[in-house]
């Protein structure tokens, strides 16, 4: 059977990748000299509170190529094909690290790298239809084939709560991100084509802002891919996410609403309070 392998910034909660046996490599995020493997060594509170004392962003960094050359090996070793997942390369270098990994153990012909052009779970969305496909017995070329067709109709996008982090990281100005402060203002970053950008401005709290933002993709999420929705956020409390949740529901579309929280390379650069609603169309 293929292995189906991932970077962290898929986002999918240890339930799932056990559920589909899916393996991370983890990025690497930076605070200050001390470096940490996303997701093992690290949480997102402690890279929020560690932001804020510094006022400034994490550096997240791509995984090593000898962690990537040791998760590959035992695969390599039996003549399993692999296909591997990354965070949109338009983002970080994860993808070429993997690829150079195949390349060291001359494993080119067993080890396929797919740029989701995404982020979190916008990529776990993909991975876990290529797990499913590898659990029918599909080749690596042919769950390839399947997933690219798959991936121009995923859906990724979140609301921001405090625009301080995308500020932090140079996504946005000074004067920006003080008067959205000052006016409440909750951008919608929307991934495209493996780029983020903003799009909406939601204006009032963020229990109501969430709402109304997932409210807005109704006609998307009406036609959306019926196995699964995901709430992806970076700490949000239960009375944020809950409407959301019972909002879906009330949809009768999604066989299963997953709810996951952002890992920390998402978090580092959205900041606490974020959340999407992420699907296949």
């Amino acid at each position: 059977m293929v292995k189906i392998i991932s970077d962290s910034t898929c986002d999918l909660s240890p339930e799932l990748v056990e559920r589909y046996g899916i393996s991370i490599l983890p990025l690497h995020i930076l605070l200050g000299e001390e470096e940490y493997e996303d997701g093992k060594s690290i949480t997102p509170e402690e890279i929020f509170r560690w932001s804020d004392e510094h006022e400034t962003t994490p550096k997240t960094s791509a995984p090593s190529m000898e962690t990537a050359m040791e998760l590959l090996r035992p695969y390599v070793e039996n003549g399993d094909e692999c296909v591997c997942f990354c965070i949109s390369e338009s983002m970080s270098t994860s993808g070429n690290v993997i690829r150079m990994a195949a390349a060291e153990l001359e494993a080119e012909q067993l080890v396929t790298v797919i740029d989701s052009k995404n982020l979190s779970t916008g990529i776990g969305l993909l991975v876990i239809e290529a797990a499913i496909l590898a659990e029918q017995g599909l080749s690596a070329q042919q769950i390839t084939e399947k997933i690219e067709e798959l991936r121009p109709r995923v859906r990724a996008s979140f609301v921001v709560d405090t625009l301080v982090y995308l500020y932090r990281g140079g996504r946005c100005g000074g004067l920006a991100a003080m008067l959205g402060s000052a006016l409440k203002l909750h951008p919608k970053i929307v991934v495209e084509d493996g780029v983020m950008h903003s799009t909406k401005k939601y204006r009032g709290n963020i229990r109501s802002v969430v709402l109304n933002y997932t409210k807005d993709m109704e006609a998307d999420l009406r036609r959306a891919k019926p196995d699964r929705v995901f709430i992806t956020h970076s700490g949000c409390a239960p009375e944020i996410v809950e409407p959301v949740r019972q909002y879906l529901e009330s949809l009768g579309v999604f066989a299963e609403i997953l709810e996951t929280h952002a890992g920390g390379v998402v978090s580092s650069h959205c900041g606490p309070g974020t959340l999407g609603v992420l699907y296949i169309v």
